[in-house]
């Protein structure tokens, strides 16, 4: 009995701690007409979920956060998360989001088999793929400088595929090619089944970023043989059109902060800048400072290559 009423308490600190969260198995989606997207055509509809589904794995990962249970971080691409939704804990804000999400998603399923769409394809639809200041065949070219005083080195990303929720590179660094596929989603953050051995960040870019945004995600320094991540916050601090190795972007200056481990033990301070493409999500700079060495890092694009032949 006293070890019942121990694991009764321990149960109810547990809730305690969580909030009592309800599952979002459990959110009904917000009802939302399918009607609403009659007229548009299948590229369309299958762009729309593809949108909807990239937010609803935003707003999960970050209710799973809050939670401490990192559930939704095993999805990979708006293709496969899905189901893993049902899984996550959700309450407040983030359930009404949900709940809208869900409606929305519900209801573009039905208008694309009224209108007798079939599978959507893996290929980005030209029309977005058009959008977008990179295309397939391209080699982006980076210096990329490993710790303060280190000598530069070229970094190349040649893009190989536009996908419906990705972009995939066939990365080299000093002209030997790397183990790949190096791949992004469509925010710009670094998915799991990226293998190549390079500085990356997860979960920590958003689509859409607005001025004065905060972020949370984690940076993995793979190249230094360093296996786990350093939790890093980040703000939009700046926003607006540039134009960086005679390519237009529109671009999001993000100031990073957090603390890695130290060799001595404890941890250091880590800051840094990074700024991307928020159209694409493609890394145009990232400055690192940390006195644990392997979080010191430089990576600018320095110029775009076109498609072989």
């Amino acid at each position: 009995m006293p070890r019942l009423r121990h694991h009764c308490m321990a149960a109810v600190l547990m809730c305690a701690a969580a909030g009592c969260a309800t599952r979002s198995a459990n959110v009904a989606p917000q009802p939302d007409d399918p009607a609403r997207f009659a007229g548009w055509d299948c590229e369309r509809l299958f762009d729309e979920a593809d949108r909807v589904q990239s937010r609803a794995a935003e707003v999960a990962y970050a209710v799973d956060e809050r939670v401490g249970s990192n559930i939704v971080a095993l999805g990979i691409g708006v293709t496969v998360f899905w189901p893993a939704l049902l899984a996550m804990r959700a309450d407040g804000p983030a359930a009404k989001e949900l709940a809208a999400l869900k409606g929305s998603h519900e209801a573009l399923q039905q208008a694309a088999q009224r209108r007798g769409c079939p599978p959507p394809p893996a290929a980005m639809s030209a029309a977005r793929a058009a959008m977008l200041p990179l295309r397939a065949g391209e080699r982006f070219v980076y210096e990329q400088r490993a710790g303060r005083g280190a000598a530069p080195q070229e970094l190349g990303l040649r893009v190989t595929a536009l996908l419906r929720d990705r972009i995939e590179f066939a990365p080299d660094l000093a002209g030997r090619p790397l183990p790949g596929p190096w791949s992004q989603d469509l925010a710009g953050n670094v998915r799991p089944d990226s293998r190549a051995p390079l500085m990356s960040w997860r979960h920590l870019i958003e689509h859409d970023l607005q001025l004065g945004q905060v972020l949370v995600g984690d940076l993995y320094a793979a190249d230094r043989g360093v296996d786990a991540p350093v939790r890093v916050r980040g703000q939009v601090v700046a926003q607006g059109v540039q134009v960086i190795a005679g390519r237009t972007f529109d671009v999001a200056v993000l100031e990073l902060f957090g603390d890695a481990p130290s060799d001595e033990g404890g941890f250091v301070r880590l800051s840094g800048v990074m700024a991307v493409d928020r159209a694409s999500g493609l890394l145009l700079r990232l400055d690192l400072s940390c006195a644990n060495p392997a979080f010191a890092m430089r990576r600018r694009l320095m110029r775009v290559e076109p498609a072989a032949g």
